[in-house]
């Protein structure tokens, strides 16, 4: 069993940076898949990024390439998501989950745990 708690959202300025945690409890962290997804008011939930149990394959929304980065430090069980240039429309709550799948899948059914979510806002 795996429980996530998520942290590090907030309100900031267009163009500026958060850093998400991801804090793991459970042994088997290592070996899960992490990814990031994220849901606006009146939106579907949506893949962001995520990273496989080495840290050694990414995959990345199209929308977030180049801005956002993400890792895991597996002696901390924990993973980030680090936020750059941040824009008005990545204001959304967002939630890490993993999933035991070695694949770095962008679908939320793929994931059995979940943390409860930190809210990003970005203003113009």
């Amino acid at each position: 069993q795996v429980q996530l708690v998520d942290s590090g959202g907030g309100l900031v300025q267009a163009g500026g940076s958060l850093r998400l945690s991801c804090a793991a409890s459970g042994r088997t962290f290592s070996t899960t898949t992490v990814a990031w997804f994220r849901q606006a008011p009146g939106k579907e939930r949506e893949f962001v990024a995520g990273i496989n149990w080495s840290g050694g394959r990414t995959n990345y929304a199209s929308s977030v390439k180049g801005r956002f980065t993400i890792s895991r430090d597996n002696a901390k069980n924990t993973a980030y998501l680090q936020m750059d240039s941040l824009k008005p429309e990545d204001t959304a709550l967002y939630y890490c989950a993993a999933t035991r799948d070695s694949s770095v899948l962008t679908t939320g059914y793929a994931y059995n745990y979940w943390g409860q979510g930190t809210q990003v806002t970005v203003s113009s």
